[in-house]
């Protein structure tokens, strides 16, 4: 079948991109609005079958819009044993009722669409089905990777969390007919909602509000267009105090009811002051009474390996299942990244260095909204911080290898290898500016793919130069010492904390003297081999100096003189 891109009036496609950039000068801020056209010249696609599965929608004359969602056919090819997937074919894998609306912000200014689907039995009503092997569902993305000239940067991102244990959706590449126009390359998706075989918590009626009933399950988010309660924090570096204001996901907002939209508001609250307090690191009642720190530590590394330029802001999701099933707060699912893995040119988003969740630096005005305090609250814990540098460390000898990372590419590449050449011919776009892919622009689908393969091994011997080396996992710098030891602050003026770093398991005897010889406190020290930390309370000392003496076990001796 021989099938001719649809052109507008004007034969080109004309859209607007909004795009705000924020420049800070003291309390000064600047909003560049870019206005841009993007002609997309009409191309004739060759497109008969495929090694991908084959979705085919007749919305019957209808316009797709944003809202509602407007009735249509869809039929799925997807011929068994990997043979090849002919239009001509009758659809086997689905062939039935579908609601169907546009998806996105800022990707609905692109010609290419995403879409919503809603699986419908023939009176309209949602009815589950499992698609592509996936769990039974009736809600379901047609993903559209218009700007992402990879085509696979959700996938990446889907997959490493996956990967490491979480939930996130599974993604399914297809090729996509609507209206007898052949539309390219879609990525065919899950969507984030409740369900045994999506985000994992309890069901909840409105019914539910009191007793274990109300403590879950919830799933909320930090997104554009808020619609729920407003965080007491300003984010920080904010040039206009921002506070960020949170979403209800589940239950939807137009079904939560009051004692639901209180209790999840209070808990957030909780966790928020636990984590602002100065007691955050106590593990029985700081932040670990409400937050699973394992799902922020994964969800971190997923950001900062992609440098995600909406990460921890936009599109970030969190979930809470009921107190009687670990009703801690959990990072993720993770969502959105076509402008992670290099695929920003703003806000320092393609940077090989730096940390994306210092965006604020970069960007303190930004309309969009600006990532809360947690995440540089997080850096301060040291537990958080030791447990974060063991993760990545284990996690870089296997799911984030160089090699792991290359073949998941790879294994995408090949399977689109014939796809792309007719997605790229639907849409000529490869050596072009497309909002906001920064430069140099790679003039061919193969040259995507090397910048994408050069940027992760570049951004991810980055983090292994840069994240902090601390706790149970601490690399012993090149030494001939079993021994070393340092004292910060020094001076001191109340509290300071004793690193030591040890080759070897030992006790340490030690005493703190003044200059007069006095003992003001003795003991020893359990070491482990790695890193050491003893608090050091100087509030009572007088000002003058003092000496920390240690005794090793086979009695070598290490003097450390402070300043009070």
């Amino acid at each position: 079948m021989i099938c001719t891109t649809e052109l507008d009036r004007e034969a080109y496609y004309v859209y607007f991109v909004l795009l705000i950039a924020v420049f800070m000068r003291k309390t000064t801020f600047f909003i560049i609005l870019f206005l841009f056209f993007q002609a997309v010249k009409a191309q004739t696609v060759n497109f008969t079958s495929s090694n991908l599965p084959i979705i085919v929608i007749n919305t019957n004359g209808q316009t797709i819009v944003d809202e509602p969602k407007v009735s249509a056919d869809m039929g799925i090819i997807f011929n068994a044993g990997g043979a090849r997937n002919n239009l001509s074919d009758i659809p086997n894998h689905y062939n039935g009722k579908v609601g169907i609306e546009i998806r996105g912000q800022s990707s609905q200014m692109f010609p290419m669409k995403a879409y919503t689907i809603e699986l419908w039995d023939a009176a309209g009503a949602a009815q589950d089905k499992s698609l592509f092997g996936l769990p039974k569902e009736s809600d379901w993305v047609l993903y559209a990777p218009f700007t992402d000239k990879t085509l696979m940067r959700n996938f990446l991102a889907y997959t490493m969390s996956r990967e490491m244990g979480h939930w996130a959706a599974n993604c399914r590449f297809v090729e996509l007919m609507l209206n007898g126009d052949y539309k390219g390359v879609y990525v065919f998706m899950e969507k984030i909602k409740r369900g045994s075989g999506r985000v994992p918590i309890a069901k909840m009626a409105n019914t539910d509000i009191s007793g274990d009933a109300l403590t879950g399950g919830y799933i909320f988010s930090l997104d554009k267009e808020p619609n729920g309660w407003f965080s007491s924090y300003v984010a920080p570096n904010s040039t206009n105090n921002n506070k960020r204001q949170f979403s209800y996901v589940y239950p939807k907002p137009e079904n939560i009811v009051s004692e639901q939209q209180n209790y999840l508001k209070n808990y957030v609250d909780d966790f928020e002051n636990a984590l602002a307090g100065p007691n955050f690191q106590d593990p029985v009642n700081g932040v670990r009474k409400y937050a699973n720190i394992g799902s922020f530590i994964d969800y971190f590394i997923v950001n900062e390996v992609s440098r995600n330029v909406d990460g921890y802001r936009l599109s970030s999701y969190f979930h809470k299942d009921r107190d009687s099933k670990d009703g801690h707060i959990f990072a993720g699912p993770v969502w959105d990244y076509d402008l992670a893995f290099r695929n920003a040119n703003y806000c320092n988003g393609s940077d090989l260095s730096g940390w994306a969740y210092q965006f604020n630096l970069s960007c303190p005005g930004d309309g969009a909204g600006l990532i809360p305090f947690w995440w540089n609250r997080f850096m301060q814990d040291t537990a958080f911080a030791g447990n974060l540098y063991c993760r990545w460390k284990d996690l870089r000898k296997t799911n984030l290898s160089q090699e792991h990372m290359e073949h998941l590419v790879d294994s995408v590449v090949n399977l689109l290898s014939e796809a792309q050449v007719r997605h790229f011919t639907r849409w000529p776009i490869l050596g072009q500016y497309v909002w906001p892919n920064p430069e140099p622009i790679a003039k061919s689908y193969s040259e995507e793919i090397a910048y994408l393969k050069a940027w992760m091994a570049a951004r991810m011997n980055w983090i292994d130069k840069n994240l902090p080396n601390t706790g149970a996992c601490y690399d012993i710098p090149v030494s001939n010492a079993d021994l070393t030891i340092s004292i910060a602050p020094n001076p001191i003026t109340s509290n300071g904390i004793v690193t030591i770093v040890s080759r070897n398991v030992q006790v340490l005897k030690f005493q703190i003297v003044d200059m007069l010889g006095r003992q003001l406190r003795s003991g020893t020290i359990s070491l482990n081999i790695g890193l050491n930390r003893m608090p050091l309370d100087a509030t009572n000392w007088a000002h003058g100096l003092y000496a920390i003496q240690f005794t090793t076990g086979r009695g070598d001796k290490i003097t450390r003189r402070i300043v009070r």
